[in-house]
């Protein structure tokens, strides 16, 4: 049975990519809804490399994606999601075509870079990433109920150069204006792309649909200009096959902002030009790319880069000067530091929040009233006459950084009862990092031969 074929493809839908591919392409193009999705799992190279986890990988993965070097297609009916190595950061599950905008942007380490609508995070992850978590990553989303799960999965990565917005991209632009050296905007759309694994968007979708969401981002893309530096680069992508919502989305940007022109995409194995004449927009679009799932193993996407023209950088948001730790709080972070921890923390890039201690990007520029939900690496919470890790620290720190380690196997009934949150038979004392097959998964408090837990409530369902 093909994937949700409970619910057909919509008809005009078809008709209209009939009219576009001709019939030398769209019958192939309509077989491919009867077949299969695949999946595809990401490793954190933060961590490990990507060799190294497919000598240790707990299921089977297929060859690497063409355009993701540090990505594999799985293979197979297991669910990697559920595997402890994921929640200790490991990887990241996700569509194969959806890999390719963050690798087309290509960010560079100490770069400022924007990701303008990121959750749930899979292509902030793959930014920091590439960043070497060095550098500035903003992840934002304008949605409260999705800007949680973003802060989580930026967490779970272990990244020490992202800050989590929940903003418009309106305030962003009028706080930062031409700030960034790489914006990418993975645009909300009418997701014909996912037609073959989403019911809802077959459901939802219409040709009004379209129409709004083209609208929608128009404007979105227009604001995302505002936020490029000169020189800098802005990357637009979406899961649709629609070209009111991708070429012409283009053409009305380089019509209103002259000052950016298109940057010919590399064409990795089964991606194809853009197609400016679908549309009757100008054939430079046609260095963007589109990726349809009858010529490779993921689903439809299409992404164009632009760049801004060389010109008079403007003035950038000043510094954030933050406030410098009292010496009650700084005694208490370098008395557990100094106890717990094989890794020397920079000073100079801690601050406070409140009660909480936070690591900064070491790029850190004054946020003024944005809202703010992350900010670098959440240390831990003072409290009163003493300092408690919190759980983002313990999946920042590599392998021998910490002092007292309880490591446990993956496959190990212990391991099973700590992400529980159950206690352990433990010979240890004082803060101690839980591991699994020595990746840091969590934290435990040595009491008396045993281990309080400390794994946070809600990570699990994750």
């Amino acid at each position: 049975m093909a994937p949700n074929s409970q619910v057909p493809i919509p008809p005009l839908f078809l008709a209209r990519m009939r009219k576009y591919l001709g019939e030398s392409e769209f019958p192939a193009f309509e077989a491919s809804f009867n077949q299969q999705p695949r999946s595809g799992l990401r490793v954190n190279t933060l961590k490990l490399s990507a060799e190294k986890f497919k000598k240790i990988s707990p299921f089977p993965l297929g060859e690497n994606i063409p355009w993701c070097p540090s990505a594999f297609f799985l293979e197979g009916e297991d669910r990697p999601g559920l595997h402890p190595y994921h929640l200790a950061g490991l990887y990241y599950l996700q569509d194969p075509s959806a890999m390719s905008p963050a690798e087309l942007i290509a960010p560079q380490p100490g770069e400022c870079v924007l990701d303008l609508a990121a959750a749930p995070g899979g292509k902030t992850t793959q930014l920091a990433a590439l960043m070497q978590s060095e550098g500035l990553l903003v992840a934002n989303d304008i949605k409260n109920k999705r800007v949680g799960h973003l802060a989580q999965n930026v967490e779970r990565w272990g990244a020490g150069n992202v800050v989590v917005t929940n903003e418009s991209p309106e305030r962003l632009a009028d706080h930062f204006g031409a700030y960034f050296d790489r914006v990418l905007v993975d645009a909300p759309c009418s997701g014909e792309g996912m037609f073959r694994k989403d019911l809802g968007a077959r459901e939802d979708w219409s040709p009004e649909m379209v129409e709004g969401c083209a609208v929608r981002q128009k404007n979105i893309l227009h604001v995302a200009a505002k936020l490029v530096r000169p020189g800098g680069y802005l990357l637009y992508s979406t899961c649709t096959f629609a070209p009111e919502e991708d070429e012409g989305v283009i053409e009305q940007v380089l019509r209103d902002y002259p000052d950016f022109d298109v940057v010919p995409l590399p064409k990795f194995p089964g991606f194809l030009n853009a197609r400016p004449e679908w549309i009757d927009a100008r054939s430079s679009i046609a260095g963007g790319v589109r990726l349809f799932p009858h010529l490779l193993n993921g689903e439809g996407h299409f992404a164009c880069l632009l760049q801004r023209k060389e010109g008079e950088p403007e003035e950038r948001v000043k510094p954030a000067r933050g406030k410098p730790l009292s010496k009650q709080t700084l005694e208490l972070w370098r008395a557990f530091s100094a106890e717990n921890l094989a890794v020397k923390i920079p000073e100079d890039r801690l601050q406070t929040a409140g009660e909480r201690l936070y690591l900064l990007p070491a790029l850190v520029p004054d946020y003024g009233h944005l809202r703010l939900v992350h900010s670098g690496v959440w240390l831990g919470t003072f409290k009163k006459d003493r300092f408690e890790p919190a759980h983002p620290l313990a999946l920042f720190l590599k392998p021998g950084q910490a002092k007292k380690v309880l490591n446990l196997s993956a496959e190990s009934p212990e391991l099973a009862a700590y992400l529980r949150g159950e206690s352990l038979d433990a010979n240890t004392s004082g803060w101690t990092v839980v591991t699994v097959d020595g990746f840091p998964i969590g934290w435990g408090k040595g009491v008396q031969g045993t281990l309080k837990n400390h794994f946070p409530h809600g990570w699990m369902k994750m």
